[in-house]
């Protein structure tokens, strides 16, 4: 009793060293293994309200938490600028470390953008779960796609943009007998779709958008406090009540992301039955290509290398079959070697038959990466498994079968799905192992 007694009071007394600024904590058991993420507005409070005296989990949390807390050794933090940020991370690393503890957001949930389809001749708004990314102008995600509808509903009233899916083209010459929706009647499309507007003018609005999208929205802000304090004094309340309906909108353009640094991977994966079929015909495989585990190496601040391994089934990612390796037996950089490494930590136990063989591994890199990873299964008598790799620069393929690499079309499935496995074993080896470095509340899987 004496020694739980010391142990909370050890985990109150770290606690109460926090910041009281919005972040992350973690709850840590055995090994420093994560059981629970959560998010908060204020890490210190929120943290310290499950270590009160006097609170009672069992009903104001429920039973899981309750049993949970008994099992908390230490409670970490990670400081974020903001809550969106903390909303983005929190779901992300849930995702990806899977902690036994968390029952939201483990799901394929994700976060809606905000799409401008600038390749189309009279570009769209839309919001979306599943982006063109490369064809269009993102922004988000955001956390909230309740709150984005009636932001979009304003914006297309400021700018009357189309928010429609018709195909438009600007040589079509059918356009002038076309009769526009009621948003052309109600001053809120400009309808492009009935010739209503030149490109030139359309394009216009889209620049202007982009721009105000881009913005810190400080203009229009201001003139609408304005507006708002002038129809208090008024006692138009009515009108003051819209303003700051706008307001809120307005300002909730801010709750989001950017679609470079808040990655979510599997919204831009090619269709998984028709890249599998694809690839097999490609490495001329007897059987269909279901598993592949992509290994990626990096180096955190040119010091600690990490290696990655990512599992993913029928095209699809395999969270659980997600492994991260820190490199033991290399110093300085070494990739080709730190790969051989992480190559024959993993696979030793498949020669051994106490683990499944994947039906392709993919090596992100060019042939040397592509050898290193050959000659490490080699040095293991590994039986013979079909084996890739993928160089970011010109995105060429490399199987041992052909000594010219392989150069697929960008619109293709096979192409977009080893991207994809590349791309996730390199997040998953740099971007949040960077986020989470200086806390170490990942838990390293070295036991391969």
């Amino acid at each position: 009793m004496a020694k739980e007694t010391d142990k909370l009071e050890n985990i109150r007394n770290h606690i109460r060293t926090f910041p009281a600024s919005p972040g992350l904590y973690f709850m840590k058991g055995k090994n420093d293994t994560v059981l629970y993420i959560g998010k908060a507005k204020n890490l210190r409070s929120r943290a310290a309200n499950y270590f009160q005296p006097s609170v009672d989990l069992y009903s104001t949390r429920g039973p899981k938490i309750a049993e949970m807390i008994e099992k908390v050794l230490s409670v970490d933090y990670l400081e974020t600028k903001n809550e969106v940020e903390a909303v983005l991370n929190e779901a992300r690393l849930i995702k990806d470390i899977r902690p036994p503890y968390n029952t939201d957001l483990t799901d394929d949930k994700t976060f809606p953008y905000l799409e401008i389809t600038t390749s189309d001749d009279f570009p769209g708004v839309y919001i979306t779960r599943t982006p063109k990314q490369k064809e269009s102008k993102l922004f988000g995600p955001f956390t909230s796609g309740k709150q984005l509808r009636p932001t979009l509903v304003l914006l297309q009233k400021i700018f009357k943009f189309r928010t429609c899916r018709l195909d438009i083209d600007k040589n079509d010459s059918r356009r002038n007998f076309f009769r526009p929706c009621l948003l052309y009647s109600i001053k809120q499309c400009t309808a492009p779709c009935a010739n209503k507007i030149s490109q030139n003018d359309y394009k216009k609005i889209i620049k202007d958008l982009t721009a105000f999208l881009t913005s810190k929205h400080s203009i229009i802000l201001r003139q609408l406090k304005k507006q708002m304090t002038q129809a208090s004094k008024d006692q138009n309340y009515e009108q003051a009540a819209t303003c700051r309906d706008r307001i809120r909108l307005i300002e909730s353009l801010d709750q989001r992301g950017i679609p470079t640094l808040n990655v979510q991977p599997e919204l831009f994966a090619a269709d998984p039955a028709k890249a599998l079929e694809q690839l097999q015909k490609i490495l001329n495989s007897p059987q269909p290509v279901r598993i592949i585990e992509g290994i990626d190496i990096a180096h955190l601040s040119g010091t600690e290398t990490v290696g990655s391994l990512v599992k993913f089934i029928d095209g699809r990612p395999f969270k659980a079959g997600y492994r991260r390796f820190r490199i033991k037996s290399v110093t300085g950089i070494n990739d080709y070697a730190a790969i051989a490494e992480v190559v024959t930590r993993r696979y030793k136990y498949a020669i051994k038959g106490e683990e499944l063989w994947p039906d392709l591994i993919l090596i992100d890199g060019g042939k040397g990466q592509l050898q290193a990873a050959q000659n490490a299964l080699k040095a293991l008598k590994a039986t013979p498994v079909k084996i890739a790799s993928i160089a970011k620069k010109q995105e060429e393929i490399f199987i041992p079968e052909k000594s010219a690499s392989i150069k697929l079309p960008s619109t293709a499935p096979a192409r977009k799905l080893l991207q994809y496995v590349r791309d996730e074993s390199h997040r998953f080896a740099q971007h949040y192992h960077h986020i989470l470095r200086a806390k170490s509340v990942i838990k390293e899987k070295n036991s391969k």
